[in-house]
């Protein structure tokens, strides 16, 4: 029997994974169907995603993710664990991603599937060329701040693991506050805290 399947992820347990959730829950029936990490997507070396592909996942079954980087964060990894879905028969639908949503008659599915390759490798590739830049931004932040002779540290506890990353796309105008906020699982008071003692620290 067929079924189907969503898969959640946030970086660190400070996060909120109702968003993705709810999404989710218009393609999923079930809640236990529904399966979610609180890891980085440095890798896939996680308990949920483990068990969804090793136990759970057969031929025929179909996928739900909110968007690709909830899948992982590295390039050539995400591409790997597509294959291995591929190879599996297992369909994955990104939310985000509309032409993986489409249905087509069997003798036209290589289209589809020609045009979700395409669009996977080029998110993809921006993704991984974004985390790039925002590193290097980290980079050349942190060795103006030793320049003024600002005292360096680790920030305080409670700062999410990808806070820098969504630090730096919400300064630069990427992303607005609110969506910034989102992305964290944050208050309004509890995000400009961080902002403040961020900031403060000179870690930008």
């Amino acid at each position: 029997m067929q079924k189907k399947y969503g898969y959640a992820r946030v970086s660190s347990k400070e996060q909120n994974l109702d968003r993705q959730i709810d999404a989710l829950r218009q393609y999923v029936v079930s809640d236990r169907d529904i399966i979610t990490d609180k890891e980085s997507g440095k890798d896939f070396d996680r308990q949920g995603w483990q068990m969804l592909r090793g136990q759970l996942l057969r031929d025929g079954d179909t996928l739900y993710i909110a968007s690709l980087d909830r899948l992982g964060r590295n390039k050539a990894q995400v591409l790997e664990e597509m294959q291995t879905l591929k190879k599996l028969g297992v369909r994955l639908v990104v939310l985000d991603l509309p032409t993986t949503m489409m249905d087509a008659p069997e003798e036209n599915k290589w289209v589809i599937d020609m045009i979700n390759s395409l669009l996977i490798e080029v998110m993809t590739t921006i993704a991984e060329q974004e985390r790039h830049t925002i590193r290097q931004r980290q980079a050349e932040g942190i060795a103006a701040a030793k320049a003024r002779g600002k005292k360096l540290g680790r920030p305080a506890a409670g700062f999410p693991s990808d806070w820098a990353r969504i630090y730096v796309a919400w300064k630069n105008g990427g992303i607005s506050a609110v969506q910034a906020m989102q992305e964290l699982g944050m208050k309004r008071s509890t995000f400009y805290k961080l902002v403040k003692e961020y900031e403060k620290d000179g870690s930008v």
